[in-house]
């Protein structure tokens, strides 16, 4: 059950890095932005590979074919992914827009039977059904059919998308090294995406957005933070996936909707509707459904 404790405090983690990107999205743009939760995220993934490292004696994984294959897939996706949550964010309220990106379990399980052969049994598939429920009566509103409002699923829809594909991804690598142990595996994975996503984030600002890279390391400071937070995030993320099914950690995940609540109410003022409240429920009542199926 160790995946469960690294799932709560990878949502724990996540909800302060998404809100702390988003404080920096009105001086840093959508792409500075997302380059910060990488470029500052870089170096405490390195730090975490270190003492993984010293902590258990073993040596680095051999890296191979497969594990290159996935680590691209998961890389360039979650890129994309991030960058369009932010522009989500920036039409819709904290809380619906993480709602939209929990869309994203049910198409997690379908690529991670269809790709890996992950185990997905009936009542395991109804509870992702029940906690997408729970995502559509916070998310589905007659505003969002019209003007900015569908604008604004869109782009969450397809964050979604592109976060499952991710997941899936950075799962296949970390089981394409073949390891008996987990932690190494999962840590190695991670400062591996996370190298790369740098380099060619980094490679891209030099030759096209000189200007945005300046305005990212003026803002050292809050990046610093939503760096740590998103490498640790991340961290837990990659230990979960090392254990257990994507499917069932992205499920789990959901509670991720309750901090989202608290943040948007202390943090950025904005209210939760009945509805959205009833919502909530129903993605609690998926997320213990699928912990008590997970084997």
């Amino acid at each position: 059950m160790l995946w469960v404790i690294f799932t709560l405090l990878g949502a724990a983690g996540q909800t302060a890095r998404n809100s702390l990107q988003r404080e920096l999205t009105p001086r840093l743009g959508a792409l500075g932005a997302t380059l910060v939760r990488f470029l500052f995220g870089f170096p405490f993934a390195l730090l975490f590979l270190a003492a993984t490292r010293l902590w258990t004696g073993d040596a680095l994984p051999a890296m191979n074919g497969a594990f290159a294959g996935w680590t691209l897939v998961g890389a360039f996706t979650q890129i994309g992914a991030t960058a369009l949550m932010l522009l989500t964010m920036e039409r819709r309220s904290f809380v619906v827009t993480v709602a939209y990106l929990k869309t994203e379990p049910l198409l997690v399980a379908l690529l991670g039977v269809t790709l890996l052969g992950d185990r997905l049994t009936a009542p395991m598939a109804a509870a992702i059904l029940i906690a997408t429920l729970g995502v559509a009566m916070i998310s589905v509103k007659p505003k969002a059919l019209t003007g900015g409002g569908t604008m604004a699923v869109l782009l969450g829809l397809s964050s979604a998308a592109l976060f499952a594909a991710s997941a899936i991804g950075y799962r296949g690598a970390i089981l394409a090294l073949h390891r008996t142990d987990y932690v190494l595996p999962a840590t190695f994975s991670l400062a591996t995406g996370l190298t790369l996503q740098t380099v060619l984030l980094l490679l891209w600002l030099l030759l096209f957005k000189r200007q945005t890279l300046r305005a990212i390391l003026a803002q050292w400071k809050p990046s610093l933070a939503a760096g740590f937070a998103g490498a640790a995030a991340s961290e837990f993320w990659f230990l979960a996936f090392a254990l257990a099914t994507a499917a069932s950690v992205r499920t789990l995940a959901l509670v991720e909707v309750v901090f989202a609540q608290g943040v948007s109410k202390f943090v950025f003022k904005q209210k939760t509707t009945l509805p959205e409240a009833a919502g909530i429920a129903l993605l609690l009542a998926g997320a213990v459904l699928i912990v008590k199926l997970t084997p």
